[in-house]
């Protein structure tokens, strides 16, 4: 009998979160991940002799689970990521720059938008409206629209729109304006615009995104009598029974061993088909809401420059605009943040138009948008560069989506990560959240 054994299929940050909370109660966790290295959707990869991530994260202060996940493994927050006041800060050239002081909420915001560069009267008017009736509102809306409608009904204004809301929408959604779930960006405002200052802090990882969580989580769960198996694709699970004891296979038919209980914290659709094909269920599990997840491309371009380069600061946002293939929407100077001097990333979110043409051109387009933008031609030439798209990055998050939970599953099997029903989009701490909520269900 497999008593206090427990199997984590998936080695993300949903996975090594329920890992490590199984792993702290006491239990011996079995951790599989099909990879050759823990960390899913954010996790480092290694190319051309170089280290880069799949992707470049921001995380926020109000982050309170993946934060005190860290810390639990022996991650310091303080010294692994750099943490900012929230800002929208553009290069001189385009305009806004909005950067919140170091006082208590919601004087913050108050003193950011009174000092904010770039913007007119009417766009300090406009957002000081939104905040104040999201805050009546309690950030809550009784009917989903999407963000643009959301935009429209409190009279924002183009520029404030352009500036502001938009490329916080889909840095946070990973879904256009027009099809975001405008629910959903109000839980984000009201856990980080709507919270403590604190909260609202912009946090940028100076290590790279395995060693920032994934690769702690393993040591951990090893120092406590368990095992993380990467390079091992769980095939197959089969139910013994009523009793909630589970043995798990391999793609070659090979035995796992057997469990107490499962949490998956695979993909969606990798879910889906293990909850299909699970053997000696008295009821076949419901995947109608996993199979039915669209997706949201995700693109991170590495442009390597002199290593003197430096940009004004650690990371700035800038402003996409499809008509001269300007994609990027925010660019991390990697120099700046324990990295690689002169190397430069920019993030491309709900990237389907972006990447249509290639990715010669895209790399081209953000070369040229970096060099305008900044007034420094050199940019529009770099020495070495890379494209690394998730193409299904994140769940697109439209309003009134119903997305899968643990309702209805057989006893000790649970499901985990970012498309599990909670408050968040498709973030880190939406992950980690519903990795350590799996964990104590099962």
């Amino acid at each position: 009998m497999p008593a206090g054994h427990y199997a984590v299929i998936g080695g993300g940050w949903a996975g090594c979160a329920a890992a490590v909370t199984l792993a702290a109660a006491g239990k011996r966790v079995s951790l599989f991940e099909a990879g050759k290295i823990l960390g899913g959707r954010a996790r480092r990869v290694e190319i051309g002799g170089r280290t880069l991530d799949n992707g470049q994260h921001i995380l926020l202060g109000a982050y309170s689970a993946s934060l005190s996940l860290m810390k639990q493994v022996g991650v310091k927050p303080a010294d692994a990521m750099l943490r900012l006041p929230l800002q929208m800060r553009y290069p001189s050239q385009t305009g806004m720059d909005f950067i919140a002081p170091r006082l208590p909420a919601p004087l913050h915001l108050a003193v950011a938008l009174l000092r904010a560069r770039g913007l007119e009267c009417a766009d300090k008017m406009a957002l000081a409206r939104f905040s104040t009736t999201a805050r009546w509102m309690g950030w809550q809306l009784h009917q989903d629209c999407s963000v643009a409608e959301l935009l429209e009904r409190f009279d924002q204004t183009p520029r404030l729109i352009k500036l502001m809301w938009n490329p916080l929408c889909i840095a946070a959604l990973n879904t256009p304006p027009e099809r975001a779930s405008a629910k959903v960006f109000l839980n984000v405002l009201r856990d980080s615009l709507g919270a403590r200052r604190a909260a609202s802090d912009m946090l940028i990882p100076r290590t790279d995104l395995s060693a920032l969580l994934p690769q702690a989580a393993a040591a951990f769960i090893e120092q406590r009598g368990g095992r993380t198996i990467a390079g091992t694709a769980v095939a197959s699970l089969h139910a013994m029974g009523e009793t909630g004891i589970w043995r798990l296979q391999d793609r070659q038919g090979g035995d796992l061993g057997e469990f107490a209980g499962v949490v998956v914290a695979t993909g969606a659709d990798v879910a889906a088909q293990l909850l299909d094909e699970a053997q000696d269920l008295a009821i076949p599990c419901d995947t109608s809401a996993l199979r039915a997840l669209a997706y949201e491309p995700i693109t991170t371009c590495y442009l390597q420059y002199a290593p003197t380069l430096r940009l004004p600061l650690p990371f700035c946002a800038l402003a996409d605009d499809p008509q001269r293939r300007a994609w990027g929407q925010f660019v991390f100077d990697r120099g700046q943040l324990n990295g690689d001097a002169g190397l430069l990333a920019v993030v491309v979110s709900a990237a389907g138009r972006a990447i249509e043409d290639g990715h010669a051109a895209l790399l081209e387009g953000i070369a040229q948008q970096l060099a305008t933008d900044f007034g420094r031609p050199e940019l529009s030439v770099p020495q070495w560069s890379k494209v690394i798209t998730e193409k299904r990055a994140t769940f697109s998050c439209t309003p009134e989506l119903r997305r899968p939970d643990n309702t209805g599953l057989p006893t000790g099997l649970a499901l985990a990560g970012d498309y599990v029903a909670g408050d968040y989009p498709a973030t880190l701490e939406g992950a980690v959240r519903s990795g350590i909520a799996a964990a104590r269900s099962i």
